[in-house]
């Protein structure tokens, strides 16, 4: 590990930053400032679906930057955004989007528009669930040492116990529940899939009372699952979905994707953002999107998860430190019966990047294009420090 540096020093001392100091990258690899390369299977947090250096991202960022506009605000049109908008709508269940600039951004304004449509305050979260840092995300965020220091929060948040029919309905039962949220595959809470069933049961719930069904595809989402949106494996449309992480490339971008039913309930002023969609994230945007949406693409991805899949649980077989394997497409967790963190640093001193979903889960989220024989040399890393 390196030692901090004077610069480095200087940032907010918010993130636990470890490792060495990276200064470029190539396919699914990052190098180090020494030279060395690191099979990344982090991809920043489930970000680089294309890896690193991919053609698709460096000519759609030159064709932006050709133009000259970065930025206009949405005072006025451009195409870039207006076009994105459309390529979202015509392969999802939604009619409408609205860009900003992250995932959590994107939940506090589906929440706000549900709060507008329904009138009804109330949002119920789960067990496990992690929605973002700000204050309503924050507040349906089922951590609650992340959430004490700055409380009070958003109020008439409720976070159920994942799978409980009975709260649900207990909490339906107070008639104030304006909307739900939820990931279909959780993230941060350890990587669970969330059976279809349950999900069923959610959008029964709130169709019957009149709430907004969130589904968070912020890390989850846009060919992670090995379909473009992660709610097609359930065949349960939500009323909006929210996404962010690999939608612009690496650049910052969020999206939340709603009905006609909840836009029919918003106008000018009830929400903005000054860079959302703006025409060089989206022009970037757009190109990344149609290259995961490739159905041979998304094909390949379901098969590259199935041998990853399948690695990873034979581990679970082969010894007892290794509780459980789960995923779903390229997002796994792997359920240790001891602490995430020594493993996560063993495997970084071996060159690989992995990381952690909660004290005992590491988390395995490549760039959507690594190769089976890197999928091979990642299972065999973790093999060798689990044996």
């Amino acid at each position: 590990m390196t030692a901090t540096t004077p610069a480095a020093a200087a940032l907010l001392g918010v993130y636990a930053r470890v490792g060495p100091t990276f200064v470029a990258g190539e396919g699914c690899e990052l190098i180090a400032a020494d030279g060395t390369r690191y099979l990344d299977f982090v991809a920043g947090i489930a970000v680089n679906a294309l890896g690193y250096g991919h053609p698709v991202i460096r000519d759609a960022v030159a064709r932006g930057l050709e133009s000259g506009l970065i930025h206009v605000s949405n005072l006025y049109h451009t195409e870039p955004g207006e076009r994105l908008a459309e390529f979202l709508i015509e392969r999802s269940f939604a009619q409408h989007v609205f860009f900003c600039n992250s995932g959590a951004e994107a939940n506090e304004g589906a929440f706000k528009f549900a709060r507008k449509w329904s009138g009804k305050p109330g949002i119920v979260a789960f067990s496990g669930s992690f929605h973002g840092r700000l204050f309503a995300s924050l507040a349906a965020t089922d951590r609650p040492d992340y959430r004490r220091p700055f409380e009070p929060l958003v109020p008439g948040v409720r976070i159920l116990p994942l799978g409980d029919e009975e709260e649900i309905e207990t909490a339906f039962a107070r008639d104030d529940v304006g909307a739900v949220i939820i990931e279909p595959v959780q993230g941060e809470g350890g990587v669970r899939p969330m059976a279809t069933e349950w999900l069923q049961l959610l959008r029964e719930q709130c169709d019957r009372h009149d709430a907004a069904l969130i589904f968070d595809e912020v890390q989850c989402g846009l060919g992670r699952t090995g379909t473009l949106f992660a709610y097609e494996r359930a065949g349960v449309a939500p009323d909006m979905v929210t996404l962010a992480k690999p939608l612009a490339g690496g650049l910052p971008m969020g999206a939340v994707l709603l009905t006609e039913k909840i836009a029919a309930a918003l106008g000018p002023g009830d929400h903005a953002t000054t860079f959302g969609g703006g025409p060089l994230v989206a022009t970037v945007a757009l190109e990344v999107l149609k290259a995961i949406a490739e159905p041979d693409f998304l094909r390949a991805v379901t098969a590259k998860g199935e041998r990853l899949g399948a690695r990873l649980t034979a581990l679970a077989v082969r010894t007892t430190r290794v509780r459980e394997a789960r995923g779903r497409g390229l997002m796994w967790g792997v359920e240790l019966a001891e602490a995430a963190a020594p493993i996560v640093a063993a495997a970084r001193e071996r060159q690989l990047l992995i990381a952690s979903a909660g004290p005992n889960v590491l988390r395995l989220v490549p760039p959507l294009i690594v190769t089976e024989s890197e999928i091979d040399r990642a299972a065999d890393v973790l093999a060798e420090i689990l044996a």
